[in-house]
């Protein structure tokens, strides 16, 4: 697999088409934004696995609608440049995703802090190559299938986002939050009694955040938006963006000109409740997309031509990995995933390889104007994205699942609770042991020193007044 991915970048890197000129910062660039849209389909061509439910127990039949990746494009008055995309995925791995970002880099001239890979999260989308490898019962032809396909996807995005810079054009961009509540804190409150609850219990993010992009004459061209919800109504073998999907769809019919983009939030102990029919999804999508609606049919606030990126990785730490008689008595008494795991671990110790003990988790903050977007890797829990907002306001955005999609990322909370996002998770993920105790200090302290190097002023109600 690391051969073939090597061999999509090094394809890339001798691309005959190169045109280095054209992403080269031009020498006088419009005192106003430049933004470029594009989409491709990115449904696999036959039927595979499918990624998100260990409970599936054979390949895709069909297909609700299509899967897509989408990229905005965008560049300030000094020429300076990013790129959002977005994906009807999972989550994109690191190898997958350093792939990426590194070819983007050599052909684009696009920096890691210039670049946001965002997945939807959608659990009726295809596996892809070094995620979650312990969870699907796949054979050799089943990982030949997936391989080509993780192929075949990288090539497309790093196409796209050249289509986004080509389709770079004047236009202006507006910011706002919005509000949609039909996610459910899944930690603190039981589905199975979900209908004679009376109140809903534990942290959420009901914030909708919306870009608005459009062109010279007024019209809109692009919808960025987000929510922070599992996508997981449904769990059959149709390939779907889930109820992100439907939003999107819904609002390029609301809007014929435009091309929508979901990015996901900080919803990894959220979900959609209830769930599991088709109606519903569409339902939540129709929700959703009525939340966007609003907000572009009010007063958006406008954002000044001006970008600024930054971008680092933290080294996590993980604790200590189960011994050698412990992984064995997991290997003997499991099933499914967690026995899968056990053997593999147990056959790293008898090869002599030395378990993991950090993971480089990486940090990303984007201004537009004075609108700071501060995206996080891995599946991101709701109170970090509470904990952002009290520090910098709420009117700033927050994403997970960029980047790379390494783990669920819980709060010290969590951690201490265990539970499938503080515990089993690690074993889903493939990680040899749970995140640290300090894992949460860590990360915001690094969001917070990021967002001074950026700038990102913080409300006088959060400051301390002497």
């Amino acid at each position: 697999m690391r051969r073939l991915f090597f061999l999509v970048i090094l394809s890339f890197l001798l691309s005959p088409d190169q045109i280095f000129g054209q992403n080269k910062v031009p020498a006088n660039a419009a005192k106003g934004w430049k933004a470029g849209v594009a989409k491709v389909v990115i449904t696999p061509s036959q039927p595979m696995w499918m990624a998100g439910f260990a409970s599936r127990t054979g390949p895709s039949e069909g297909k609700l609608h299509d899967l897509w990746a989408k990229a905005l494009a965008l560049e300030d008055a000094d020429g300076q440049r990013s790129v959002l995309v977005t994906m009807d995925l999972l989550g994109l791995p690191k190898m997958i995703s350093d792939t990426i970002r590194k070819a983007l880099e050599y052909r684009y001239h696009l920096s890691k802090a210039q670049v946001i890979l965002n997945s939807s999260h959608t659990h009726s989308g295809p596996v892809l190559s070094t995620a979650l490898s312990d969870i699907y019962p796949t054979n050799q032809e089943d990982e030949k299938k997936i391989e080509a396909n993780s192929i075949r996807l990288t090539e497309q995005i790093i196409n796209l986002v050249g289509t986004a810079i080509k389709n770079l054009a004047p236009a202006s961009l507006y910011g706002q939050n919005g509000v949609a509540r039909f996610q459910v804190n899944r930690r603190n409150n039981d589905a199975a009694k979900l209908e004679t609850l009376t109140a809903l219990l534990g942290p959420s993010d009901p914030s909708v955040p919306v870009i608005k992009v459009t062109d010279v004459n007024g019209n809109i061209i692009a919808i960025a938006f987000g929510y922070a919800c599992h996508p997981t109504v449904l769990n059959g073998n149709q390939w779907s963006g889930d109820y992100p999907g439907f939003a999107q769809i819904e609002l390029e019919k609301l809007y014929p000109k435009a091309t929508a983009l979901f990015f996901q939030g900080a919803g990894a102990d959220q979900n959609p409740l209830p769930r599991n029919t088709v109606p519903l999804a569409i339902q939540y999508g129709k929700t959703l997309a009525a939340a966007v609606e609003r907000v572009l049919s009010e007063e958006m606030k406008a954002l000044s031509p001006k970008l600024t990126t930054a971008y680092t990785e933290i080294d996590l730490s993980l604790t200590a990995a189960p011994s050698k008689e412990e992984l064995t008595k997991m290997a003997e008494k499991e099933t499914g995933f967690q026995k899968r795991w056990a053997i593999r671990m147990l056959d790293k110790i008898k090869n002599r390889q030395p378990f993991q003990t950090t993971y480089p988790y990486p940090l990303q903050i984007w201004k537009l104007g004075d609108q700071a977007i501060m995206t996080l890797g891995g599946e991101l829990v709701s109170e970090y994205a509470i904990n952002l907002k009290r520090i910098f306001g709420q009117s700033i955005f927050v994403m997970g699942y960029c980047n790379d999609v390494v783990s669920y990322i819980p709060t010290s909370t969590i951690l201490r609770e265990g539970g499938y996002e503080g515990d089993l998770a690690q074993i889903v993920y493939g990680l040899p042991a749970t995140w640290a105790s300090d894992t949460e200090t860590k990360i915001m302290n690094g969001m917070i020193q990021l967002a001074e190097k950026v700038r990102v002023a913080k409300p006088e109600s959060t400051l301390i007044h002497k």
